[in-house]
């Protein structure tokens, strides 16, 4: 009997991070409906011999396969997943991600019952490896991919789309468009922008994406995230990811339009005697502004 979900992790040297999520599968309600292909994006720790020994001691081993993608780039590893799966629906799950047990179910079911759903997403719930931080304030939790829109199933809201630790899709979506390998993570590098791409192709073929609070994760920080340093740094490679998004002039201009005018308010925010959250906030923004226009600016160049 054919599998009607394929789960894809793309993982990159994080093995016990990997193992957990594994093991945490086999909890899952309709698991056996489902086959678990994890793509090793060329990781440099032992997650072959991890994986490889879970799958020996699964009864249902052929179930579960890995793949060893050399190639190093997310979005490479994601489109990997994708041709090998063999289901018409497939989910990713990031490899720190530790999903509920009724997950698989609420994804299955939503694509059941909701014919015209291309792609599907949920609740993302932070497990912080230390104390969460007072300056995390509410604007920073998207860019630690944290994720509650409510308990009430929905159309995504505009400029809201799934994240890649908790996303679903039809597979006909990928005979169309596959994740753009010039964009996302890159081992160390905290380029994205792939999802938004790919969630920007599905605003213009109208194709409707569903929020499902009932498929929740579990997304694992650690604690060398929460620091300034890294936060800052990642709405720098926010910028830039922008800057790498753009590519006709036309593009260009409407970038360079709209971080023009996110500099001016960004300079009037300064103004204001803000708490500690605020004034970071303020110079990530900074620091997004600045990776557009290095970025812009050394294209040009080049």
């Amino acid at each position: 009997m054919g599998k009607k979900l394929s789960i894809v992790i793309c993982t990159y040297s994080r093995a016990p991070l990997l193992e957990k999520t594994l093991h945490s599968l086999l909890d899952l309600d309709d698991i056996h409906l489902a086959e678990v292909i994890v793509v090793d994006n060329n990781s440099t720790d032992n997650t072959q011999q991890i994986v490889h020994s879970f799958i020996k001691n699964r009864k249902d081993a052929s179930s579960f396969r890995y793949i060893l993608e050399r190639k190093q780039g997310l979005s490479v590893a994601r489109n990997t997943g994708v041709k090998a799966s063999r289901s018409e629906i497939i989910a990713f799950l990031d490899d720190d991600a530790i999903p509920v047990k009724g997950w698989a179910t609420s994804i299955l079911q939503t694509f059941h019952t909701y014919s015209e759903a291309y792609a599907i997403g949920g609740i993302i719930r932070p497990n912080f490896e230390s104390e969460r931080p007072d300056w995390l304030i509410k604007p920073f939790e998207l860019p630690y991919t944290i994720v509650d829109l409510g308990n009430e199933m929905m159309l995504y809201p505009p400029k809201l789309y799934p994240f890649g630790a908790n996303m679903a899709f039809r597979k006909s979506v990928f005979d169309k468009y596959l994740f753009p390998e010039e964009l996302g993570r890159k081992g160390a590098s905290l380029i994205s922008g792939e999802e938004s791409w790919l969630f920007g192709q599905f605003k213009k073929e109208k194709w409707q994406v569903y929020y499902v609070p009932s498929m929740a994760v579990f997304h694992f920080i650690p604690k060398e995230r929460l620091k300034k340093e890294w936060i800052t740094k990642r709405y720098y490679y926010q910028g830039v990811s922008y800057s790498y998004t753009s590519k006709t002039f036309a593009e260009k201009a409407k970038l360079i339009a709209i971080t023009c005018v996110k500099l001016v308010y960004n300079w009037m925010s300064s103004l204001v005697s803000w708490s500690e959250g605020d004034k970071l906030l303020n110079r990530c923004r900074q620091e997004s502004i600045r990776g557009t226009f290095v970025t812009l600016t050394t294209k040009s160049e080049g």
